[in-house]
């Protein structure tokens, strides 16, 4: 589950719940891979009496950059939700400290989505979502984005309309 039921309301009922898309992961992805295959190969060259301090200092070195360039942006994938439900829109974020942000759905005056090629081709964009107050926010690299605008979209409508009490 993307958000614990304790953080809804009762009765609330989630209709949307993900992380980023996997795509915010391919560039970390290939950093591991070619900080790795880089430190593999420039630990072959030293030689001599100090061969085994330079290449402990590579692989250190090549260490630090995995844990900035690939461990970081996992755990920031991971830790990143965006939910809504049938009352409002929740985005969590934050390794040590955690952000969030909700918007009312009744208060949101409009919903966009925006998509590149490669968002097009990998089936994910930017959902951006103004209300009347703010210029907006923009929920980037959504999976499925055109779904969840449609959904949002929908439970305006529902929520606009007039309840009948026949």
């Amino acid at each position: 589950m993307v958000i614990s039921s304790k953080l809804l309301d009762d009765g609330e009922r989630v209709l949307v719940g993900t992380r980023t898309h996997v795509k915010a992961l391919l560039l970390p992805a290939l950093l591991l891979v070619v900080t790795a295959g880089l430190a593999g190969f420039l630990s072959t060259l030293p030689g001599g009496e100090r061969a085994g301090t330079w290449r402990l200092v590579i692989w250190v070195v090549a260490l630090l950059v995995v844990l900035r360039a690939s461990v970081l942006p996992f755990l920031r994938w991971l830790s990143t939700t965006y939910v809504v439900t049938d009352r409002r829109l929740i985005t969590r974020t934050g390794l040590l400290t955690r952000t969030g942000h909700e918007i009312q759905l009744d208060r949101i005056s409009d919903i966009t989505y925006e998509k590149g090629l490669l968002d097009r081709v990998l089936g994910c964009g930017t959902l951006v979502v103004s209300d009347a107050g703010e210029m907006g926010i923009r929920l980037p690299d959504l999976p499925r984005v055109e779904q969840t605008q449609l959904a949002v979209s929908r439970q305006l409508y529902r929520s606009s309309r007039p309840h009948d009490d026949a």
